[in-house]
């Protein structure tokens, strides 16, 4: 079995939730606490072994490739200052493992994933969405996806229960058996109409793919929202290939959203050692006056 050494991050979105603060600035560089959404995708990435980052991006992404480039003015001075650049540990990528490529036209996720096509070839390859933030309780989301697909090869899926009334909003899952962690997946369904989901499964952004949804991500006609959905073409894929979903174990925030990017960075700073303390006892001083 090949191993998962090939992800994509697409990152060509407009990120027009958060204007006017994503006017100029990728969305996907907004800060959780002290780093952005995208190197928390990233560090995921090399958590679960992953070696060759493919970035498919747009114009006006620019600031993401600086942000993983060597930032030689601002290491020396820091050097030169007798203080430590350990922050930057991480983003220093080289030009073999970081590549980047262009989406020119915004068409949706799965023209974004076959625009990556030439550098993902013949290999299995996994997708992390940056801001579906998924902070594992023990391991990160594709790590622990990478050793189910170490069991189970095929296709995989990263798999969120919520409450039923919120499936319309997501592409959910119709299960079959189960084992564990893994769910045998018998379908998806993009945004079902209220009522008629097939289970609470939704897909928070995490997914291990075969090469062959390449080909068919290539004759895809347009679906929801006049965009060509990843998830139609990865329907295909199942009878024809293994196609689990591995229920995550950690916390998810939904950080393409206002809210969801709020509670990220409230929760990730109240659980820092230096700042968390007196961050819980000012919320709580806010909450109770």
């Amino acid at each position: 079995m090949v191993s998962i050494r090939k992800a994509v991050f697409p990152v060509a979105g407009l990120g027009t939730r958060f204007l006017p603060a994503t006017k100029a600035v990728p969305k996907e560089m907004l800060p959780v606490v002290d780093r952005p959404l995208i190197q928390y995708a990233v560090d995921e990435a090399l958590e679960a072994g992953i070696d060759t980052l493919i970035f498919v991006t747009g114009r006006g992404k620019g600031a993401i490739e600086d942000h993983f480039d060597v930032a030689f003015e601002l290491e020396r001075t820091q050097a030169d200052r007798g203080k430590s650049v350990a922050a930057l540990e991480g983003t220093r990528l080289t030009p073999g493992n970081a590549l980047f490529v262009r989406q020119q036209e915004p068409r949706g996720l799965g023209h974004a994933i076959w625009c990556a096509r030439e550098v993902i070839g013949n290999d299995p390859f996994a997708i992390i969405l940056p801001d579906e933030l998924l902070i594992g309780r023990t391991k990160g989301c594709m790590a622990q996806m990478v050793d189910q697909y170490e069991k189970v090869g095929g296709n995989l899926v990263c798999a969120l229960g919520v409450p039923m009334e919120e499936t319309p909003s997501y592409g959910v899952i119709d299960p079959g058996a189960r084992d564990g962690v893994l769910t045998e997946v018998k379908g998806l369904v993009e945004k079902p109409a209220a009522g008629t989901a097939p289970s609470n499964l939704m897909l928070p952004g995490r997914y291990i793919l075969q090469p062959e949804v390449m080909s068919l991500l290539a004759t895809q006609e347009a679906g929801a929202g006049g965009e060509v959905q990843l998830t139609d073409s990865m329907a295909k894929l199942i009878g024809s290939q293994p196609f689990h979903g591995v229920t995550f174990d950690g916390e998810r925030f939904d950080c393409g959203s206002k809210l969801g990017f709020a509670q990220a960075n409230f929760a990730l700073a109240s659980r820092d050692k230096d700042m968390g303390p007196a961050l819980k006892a000012w919320a709580n001083d806010l909450l109770t006056n």
